[in-house]
């Protein structure tokens, strides 16, 4: 009866509070004392499912209003996520333990943590800790249980919200568009967006044509004036991300589709938003995440050329920073960023956009970070402090003094490590033990070919044919491709040059060639499409052998192969296209062919397939993909996605034991490739050869000259024992930290 009375006057402390906050505070602060445990603590869930900490009594009260953690991250997110209680008696030992240093939480080992549950819903975690390693009793746990019943009612109020909002830092989750930290003052980017014009009347068609000439030609003058400010900024290679634009704005099919909507009546607004959409959407229902991202680069370009028909063109003095600044918008363009000195460009934050636009490219190759999709910011105004951390995807809004204090030593951290990175373009990847590995840098567009060089790369790993063919309004000729082709392969020199054949099907249909499918992913693309298309694909193959013509490096993978005839069937093009080539006097010499192992029925036929290979390249973003029926861009079901996933590291074990057994050459490619915790375990499963984007190169290389085989080895025998993606990710980041790599994870 005691216990009941106690709690009876718990609750009604609480209620004699003066606001939500404050009974929030008694309830905290008297289970505190009430059942003699360190640390009492209130986590409330915001509308993303992050946990702001809103209350404590024994964690670092500087990180009260100022920490969340992210969504599922930790065991608050698992105690949110199975919706029960969980009792640890030494928290630090949980594969799911997720410490951050602001709250000084390492000090209390044991956890007890209650779902908050108000109609159904999880609302907030209720916490318990003590410095001593043991579960609580059961009468300590059902005393918390039912104060978290007490406290649905509490903390699911508009009040305690609007209070919320007063008292805690407004922390944004996004998607990571470049890596590292930045911390500076907003400036918001008022960009006009086209797709909000409707569509009028044009009353002089031959005037307006003159217009549209004239808007073309200066949008393309100030596309090259930004494009030489970066020049004398940086280099030529990185300012070269605008030749898209470029290519864009003397691209036929958009200059004349413009055209002929005025001819037919429309107003250049009018005409230009049809013709950019048109050209954006088709890119938009690609499921390739590459090809999809390059509807925003045809977007940006529709709202530049709006906002100069509208007069808004920019000088590139006015309103110049002369201080750290993060550039804030919908879609912060290129033409934003390069109106911006480099050396007071702190960070960048896009309401909408994804991590493969050419404003993540960017970003990416200015060493900015930048935090994508993070959704409308409201309440930010210029001249506001923010906090950029592209390491977690997280936007931090008027950051606390101990929040501020955190981020800048973390910022000085990465700035020394930084320096470390500038200085590996020209020293090899290898090991501590000796042994090198091979890094190539991923590619699909020629703006994308130099940062690759410029980052050390030995050569292109993957570079994505089809986006000639996208942004085309017919299938490029043969003489078309090969000028293309020719100029990657001169980019690179002697290195080896991995051309994959058109991927296109199904989720990635061509603007003059629709294709409607109910489940593209498993249907007609890739080397399907490119058989049953043999008069196309013989001109992809002889273009590529044109351009190898006095060359050795051109390498041609095949994607999405299945069977054996597939296979089959691509050698005898390959030997048609070279008598052809040899009787017009073309003589060139074959190259090597290889696929990628992207669909799980390829591994069992590696070994019979060897005397048709030159090599294999593991496609880990799409083999994960299929072997856990899950797509990655699916909010749905995203979360669940891990490509360490143990069903994947498994049968990428496999696949390389039959490639070791066979001597055939193996690589990997994908997100893999560049994820530090990753690269380690492909490391100790024998993977010498890693193809990833180029941004990501340094970093890798840092971490390998940091590792020794051995050690990897060790990492991944342990690994392939654990059964949940979250204990190996553990596993991994705790042996970095203490070989001393574990920075590298920031």
């Amino acid at each position: 009866m005691s216990v009941i009375l106690d709690l009876t006057r718990i609750v009604q402390a609480a209620a004699d509070a003066e606001s939500p906050s404050a009974q929030v505070s008694v309830i905290v602060n008297s289970i505190q004392q009430y059942l003699g445990l360190d640390v009492c603590s209130l986590y409330l869930a915001d509308e993303r499912g992050d946990m702001a900490l809103l209350a404590s009594h024994g964690l670092n009260p500087d990180a009260v209003g100022g920490v969340r953690i992210p969504a599922g991250k930790g065991l608050v997110g698992l105690v949110a996520q199975s919706r029960h209680p969980i009792n640890i008696a030494d928290a630090a030992r949980h594969p799911a333990f997720y410490g951050i240093r602001e709250t000084q939480e390492e000090l209390y080992r044991s956890f007890f943590g209650v779902p908050i549950v108000r109609s159904g819903v999880v609302i907030g975690v209720l916490v318990a800790q003590s410095r001593e390693a043991r579960e609580l009793s059961a009468e300590e746990s059902a005393v918390l249980v039912t104060l978290g019943s007490q406290l649905a009612l509490v903390v699911a109020t508009d009040s305690i919200w609007q209070e919320i909002n007063q008292n805690i830092t407004p922390i944004l989750s996004g998607i990571k568009g470049a890596p590292g930290i930045g911390i500076g003052r907003v400036t918001l980017c008022d960009n006009v967006d086209l797709y909000s014009v409707t569509d009028g009347k044009c009353e002089d068609s031959a005037a307006t044509l003159v217009e549209w000439q004239s808007l073309v030609e200066t949008v393309l003058a100030d596309v090259k004036r930004e494009q030489a400010g970066l020049s004398e900024l940086l280099s030529q290679e990185v300012a070269a991300v605008f030749d898209a634009y470029r290519l864009l704005l003397s691209d036929p099919s958009l200059v004349n589709g413009v055209a002929q909507l005025i001819r037919d009546g429309h107003h250049l607004p009018g005409a230009l938003k049809k013709v950019i959409q048109q050209h954006a959407d088709v890119f938009l229902a690609m499921d390739d995440p590459y090809l999809r991202a390059r509807h925003e680069d045809i977007r940006h370009l529709g709202n530049k050329l709006y906002s100069a028909w509208r007069g808004l063109r920019a000088s590139g003095t006015e309103d110049i920073p002369n201080t750290q600044t993060v550039l804030v918008g919908t879609q912060v363009s290129v033409s934003d960023i390069a109106r911006v000195p480099t050396e007071f460009l702190a960070g960048i934050v896009c309401f909408q956009g994804s991590n493969l636009s050419h404003t993540a490219v960017l970003a990416n190759a200015l060493g900015v970070p930048a935090v994508m999709g993070v959704g409308e910011i409201r309440g930010i105004h210029n001249n506001d402090e923010l906090v950029v951390d592209g390491n977690t995807a997280r936007v931090i809004v008027r950051p606390t003094g101990s929040v501020l204090a955190e981020y800048e030593q973390l910022l000085k951290a990465e700035q020394q490590l930084k320096g470390e990175l500038k200085g590996l373009r020209d020293l090899p990847a290898q090991t501590v033990d000796g042994t090198n590995i091979c890094l190539y840098a991923n590619s699909g567009l020629l703006a994308d070919i130099s940062p690759g060089l410029q980052a050390g790369a030995e050569g292109l790993g993957l570079y994505r044919t089809e986006i000639p063919f996208m942004v085309s309004d017919t299938f490029p000729s043969e003489e078309e491709q090969l000028a293309v082709y020719r100029q990657i392969l001169e980019a690179y020199g002697t290195k080896p040059v991995h051309m994959r054949v058109l991927d296109i099907g199904g989720d990635k249909p061509l603007p003059y060639f629709p294709i409607r499918e109910e489940n593209p992913a498993l249907g007609w693309r890739g080397i399907r499409f490119c058989l049953d298309n043999s008069s196309l694909f013989m001109s992809q193959i002889r273009a590529m052998l044109r351009a190898s013509e006095g060359r050795e490096n051109l390498r041609i993978m095949l994607p999405m192969v299945s069977n054996t005839s597939e296979i089959l069937q691509f050698h005898a093009l390959l030997n048609d296209a070279m008598q052809q080539l040899a009787e017009e006097g073309v003589h060139v010499r074959r190259p090597p062919v290889g696929i990628m192992v992207e669909v799980p029925s390829a591994i069992s036929q590696l070994r019979s397939w060897r005397e048709q290979l030159d090599f294999i390249s593991i496609g880990s973003n799409d083999l994960s993909q299929y072997l856990l029926a899950l797509d990655r861009n699916n909010p749905r079901v995203a979360a669940s996605y891990d490509h360490v996933h143990p069903a994947v590291l498994h049968e990428i074990a496999r696949v390389i034991e039959i490639a070791r057994s066979i001597d055939l050459p193996v690589s990997v490619c994908g997100e893999m490739s560049s994820d530090p915790i990753a690269v380690v375990l492909l490391l100790g499963l024998g993977v010498r050869t890693l193809s990833m984007s180029a941004a990501q190169l340094p970093k890798i290389k840092w971490l390998l000259r940091r590792m020794s085989i051995e050690s990897a080895c060790s990492m991944v025998e342990e690994a392939l024992l654990l059964n949940d993606a979250r204990q190996i990710r553990k596993l991994v980041a705790d042996r970095l930290y203490v070989l001393g790599a574990g920075e590298i994870l920031w």
